[in-house]
């Protein structure tokens, strides 16, 4: 039950949210900084990273508590969905799980088991707002596959936070009160990260971070596909395209070669094409790209279906030929 009336939220309020959580966001960058040098939670340079210097992990902290202090300001405000707690216990388990395996490595499996478990968590929340069983399935779908895919993605400097950003951004015209205070502080909080990733690199994610950002994207995302018509659905899946598509036919090549999928690598597309451009010009190339995404779905969502269809496959095959061209 929410703790107030529900209150209608200004632009002011709005923009309160963002400038917060990229403070809060800012606040926890600096002090995974100091964290991470005391406690030796340095990615080193390797043949299956993007990086050339020692770098502190584990910035995404300040995200995640910038998004869980949002999160819980929508049911102080009473504009929370029914099971917003649940999906908030996700959110903590992504970030728990990441934030213990920044400190102590785990095998992929017992992070898989967590994720599948936080995906239930946003599924149960979507079930709860009295959606169908499509969504649902959709929602745990969603959470299983972006988790992973964040993780993939980040692997140059700023690709995964401004990613992330531009998505929320894309969501938070598109959602009802409280998904769109929520996508504003998913977009404030990674833009509150970015200058300490982009254009260097003083700090990373970490799992904690790219995790929550995926699972972050795809409660966005499932929130959408509660709101609106399942005709709307391909048009909502567009800003994130780009992460889709590369993160996915990178693992169907690897399991066709038999290599082990599961394990770190360089072999995605946008890290072939780092390889020549530097990372720069490759953050800021999916940035344009996601940003045509986003203009596309919000001028299509009033439209309609049909014309849906056409730009989907487009961009799609615009996706494909780039990571083509990148083997």
């Amino acid at each position: 039950m929410p703790w107030s009336e529900p209150v209608s939220l200004s632009p002011a309020m709005l923009a309160g949210v963002f400038v917060s959580a990229a403070a809060v966001s800012a606040l926890g960058s600096a002090w995974a900084i100091a964290h991470a040098h005391r406690n030796d939670l340095l990615d080193h340079p390797g043949e299956r990273r993007s990086h050339e210097v020692p770098t502190p992990r584990g910035g995404g902290i300040g995200i995640v508590l910038a998004c869980l202090l949002a999160m819980l300001a929508t049911a102080g405000l009473g504009i929370a969905p029914d099971g917003w707690w649940l999906a908030a216990t996700g959110l903590v388990l992504v970030a728990a799980i990441g934030w213990w395996d920044d400190h102590r490595p785990l095998s992929p499996w017992p992070r898989l088991l967590v994720h599948a478990i936080a995906a239930a968590c946003l599924a149960g929340s979507i079930h709860l707002q009295g959606t169908g069983a499509t969504a649902v399935i959709a929602a745990f779908v969603l959470a299983l596959v972006l988790v992973n895919a964040w993780n993939f993605i980040d692997g140059i400097n700023g690709l995964a936070a401004s990613q992330a950003m531009l998505c929320a951004l894309g969501f938070a015209a598109v959602l009802d009160d409280g998904g769109r205070l929520l996508a504003l502080a998913v977009a404030g909080a990674s833009l509150g990260f970015l200058p300490f990733n982009f254009p260097r690199a003083k700090l990373f994610l970490g799992d904690v971070g790219s995790g929550a950002l995926g699972y972050l994207v795809a409660l966005l995302l499932a929130a959408g596909f509660a709101s609106q018509p399942p005709t709307s659905w391909p048009l909502l899946l567009l800003p994130v395209a780009a992460i889709l598509v590369d993160t996915g036919l990178t693992l169907l090549w690897r399991i066709r070669r038999g290599e082990r999928w599961w394990q770190p690598h360089v072999q995605h597309a946008y890290q072939q094409w780092s390889r020549s451009l530097g990372h720069a010009p490759v953050t800021s190339g999916y940035a344009v790209f996601t940003f045509v995404a986003i203009m596309a779905m919000l001028a299509l969502i009033p439209v309609g279906y049909g014309w849906g269809v056409g730009v989907v496959a487009a961009l799609l095959l615009t996706c494909l030929v780039g990571w083509l061209r990148s083997r």
